[in-house]
C-alpha cells in the first residue's frame, strides 16, 4: 500500500514524498494519507475495492468538469487501488458547527453554510447529473427495492437484534415492503449523493467542498436533504431543519415544478429510512466493532425517532416498525449512553442476564467490565415453590440469604468491585459495567445484582443503574 502510494506520488509530483501521515479512518475501510514534498501535497487513498474506486474516479472527473466543488483527482494507478486527490484540509461543516456550539456563538454563519450546501446539492442532483455514467454506480445503479431492503435489514440485524429490541420478524418484513413501495412511488430519477452529511462537507478558505459521493446512484431528491438535516450528531434543532427544508424547496422550485405538500410527505419517509440505515451503521460499527464514535451517535438518532413518533410523521401502515421504534426509545441500555455522556459522577451499570441470551453488550464504548457467573450457586428455579418467582421476591431472597456459598459469592464480588469503584472515581472515569449471569436470568443473577446495587448505593457517591434484562422481556 505505502509503496504503491509513494510510487504514484513520485510519478505525479516528480519528487519523493517527504512526509506521509495516516489520517483517522471513519465509516469505511478506505485508508487515507496526507502526503507532502518540497513543492507539492496531496491526499493519498488506498482502497482494495476497485469497483468503488472506479465509481469515485468517474464521478470526480465528471463533477469537476461540471464546475462542482469536489477535490481534484491528481492521479490514479492502472490497478485503481490507489489514487491521489486534492488536500482540502481537516475542517468539516460538522467540526465548524461543533466549535460554534461549544463556544456559545450563534449559528447564523453555520446556517448560511447549510443553505449554500443545499443550493450546491441541487447542482449534483439535477444539473451535473446530466451525462453522468450511471453504469459505474456501486453497488447498485439506483436506490431501488433491493438497495432499500439491504438498508432495512442492516438496521434489523445490526441494531434491533444487537440491542435485543423485540419485534415480530414476519410483520416487520411486511412493513419494510410497505415502506419501500411508498418510497418508490415518488420520482426517483435524480442523482442521489447517498451520504450527503456534515462530515462530508469540507470548509476551505470559507468555501464548501464535497467529498464521499462514491455511493451515488439514481434516487429521490428527498433522501439527500434528509441525510443532511437529520445528520445525527450535527443535532440541528427542528426549527432550523424546517427553515432549511423550506429554503431547499424554494430553490428547487426554480428548476423543476413540484407539489410542496407531496414533497414533504415523501420527505419524512426518506428521513425514516435514512435514520434506520444510519442506526444499522451505528450498531455494526459501534456495538459489533466497539467503536466509541459510532456509539455516541445513537442517542441523537433515538431523539430523532422520538420526534417522528411524537409528531406522527411515519408513513401509514407500519405498525410493527412503529412498535419496534417505540421499544428503542424506551431501551434502558440505549438511554444509558446519553446518561453517561452527561454524567457528573461515576455511573455503575449493573445487569442481571441469562447465559442463554448472552452477556449484555457495553454501549459506553469502554469494552465491558465485570462478569460474575452465578451458576455455581444453588438454583431456586429447580424448586417448585420458587419457579414462578424471581430474585426480587421475599421468599427467594430468604432462601438465598441462608446459603453460605451465596454469602461468600456476594462478599467476593463486592471485594473486587469496590477496588474498581474507588480507582475509577479517583481517576474521573464516568462508567463501570457489572454483569451477573445465571441459567435463566430470573433468580440468582437478579438476587446478586440487587445485593450489589444496594451495597454501592449505601457506600459510595455513585449513580447506580440497575437492569434485569430477562425480567424486562416478560413485562
Amino acid at each position: 500500500m505505502n509503496e504503491s502510494l509513494e510510487k504514484l506520488y513520485k510519478q505525479w509530483a516528480n519528487e519523493k514524498a517527504d512526509i506521509i501521515t495516516p489520517l483517522p479512518q471513519s465509516g469505511s475501510y478506505r485508508r487515507f494519507f496526507r502526503m507532502k514534498s518540497k513543492n507539492h501535497n496531496a491526499i493519498g487513498v488506498f482502497n482494495a475495492d476497485k469497483k468503488e474506486n472506479n465509481a469515485y474516479i468517474t464521478f470526480t472527473n465528471h463533477f469537476f468538469e461540471q464546475g462542482l466543488s469536489v477535490p481534484e483527482l491528481y492521479s490514479s494507478n492502472g490497478k485503481t487501488d490507489v489514487y491521489l486527490i486534492e488536500d482540502l484540509g481537516d475542517r468539516t461543516l460538522f467540526s465548524y458547527m461543533s466549535e460554534n456550539r461549544k463556544g456559545g456563538n450563534n449559528h447564523y454563519e453555520g446556517k448560511e453554510y447549510y443553505k449554500t450546501a443545499l443550493k450546491e446539492l441541487i447542482k449534483f442532483q439535477i444539473h451535473a447529473s446530466r451525462g453522468l455514467d450511471y453504469s459505474v454506480c456501486y453497488p447498485r445503479s439506483s436506490f431501488d427495492k433491493r438497495s432499500m431492503m439491504w438498508d432495512l435489514n442492516y438496521f434489523k440485524y445490526y441494531f434491533l437484534k444487537l440491542t435485543q429490541t423485540p419485534f415480530n420478524e414476519q410483520k416487520l418484513e411486511n412493513d419494510f415492503i410497505t415502506l419501500i413501495e411508498f418510497l418508490l412511488s415518488t420520482a426517483t430519477d435524480f442523482f442521489m449523493y447517498r451520504d450527503f452529511q456534515s462530515r462530508n462537507i469540507m470548509i476551505k478558505d470559507n468555501k464548501l467542498y464535497f467529498i464521499d459521493y462514491q455511493g451515488g446512484r439514481k434516487g429521490a431528491l428527498q433522501y439527500d436533504v434528509a441525510s443532511l438535516l437529520y445528520d445525527a450528531k450535527a443535532n440541528l434543532s427542528q426549527s432550523v431543519r424546517e427553515e432549511l427544508l423550506d429554503y431547499y424547496i424554494s430553490i428547487l422550485e426554480e428548476d423543476i415544478k413540484i407539489n410542496k405538500d407531496e414533497f414533504i410527505k415523501y420527505y419524512y419517509g426518506y428521513v425514516l429510512i435514512r435514520i434506520l440505515q444510519a442506526m444499522g451503521a451505528y450498531g455494526f460499527r459501534g456495538i459489533h466493532e466497539n467503536k466509541t464514535h459510532f456509539l455516541k451517535s445513537i442517542p441523537y438518532s433515538v431523539n430523532n425517532i422520538k420526534y417522528l413518533l411524537k409528531n406522527d410523521l411515519l408513513p401509514e401502515g407500519l405498525d410493527e416498525l412503529r412498535s419496534a421504534l417505540t421499544n428503542i426509545t424506551q431501551n434502558q441500555l440505549l438511554n444509558l449512553i446519553t446518561t453517561i455522556e452527561e454524567a457528573d459522577k461515576l455511573i455503575v451499570s449493573i445487569n442481571s442476564f441469562s447465559y442463554k441470551s448472552g452477556i449484555p453488550g457495553d454501549l459506553s464504548g469502554n469494552g465491558g467490565g465485570f462478569v460474575f457467573d452465578c451458576r455455581s450457586l444453588k438454583n431456586p428455579g429447580r424448586i417448585d415453590e420458587f419457579k414462578s418467582l424471581t430474585g426480587k421476591d421475599k421468599s427467594v431472597i430468604e432462601f438465598l440469604d441462608a446459603q453460605n456459598d451465596v454469602k461468600n459469592f456476594i462478599a467476593d464480588s463486592i471485594s473486587m468491585v469496590k477496588r474498581s469503584v474507588n480507582n475509577y472515581t479517583e481517576r474521573g472515569f464516568n462508567h463501570l459495567m457489572i454483569n451477573f449471569g445465571c441459567t435463566g436470568g430470573q433468580h440468582r443473577s437478579v438476587y446478586c445484582a440487587e445485593r450489589l446495587a444496594e451495597y454501592l448505593k449505601q457506600t459510595f457517591d455513585v449513580k447506580v443503574k440497575l437492569q434485569h434484562t430477562e425480567l424486562e422481556k416478560k413485562v
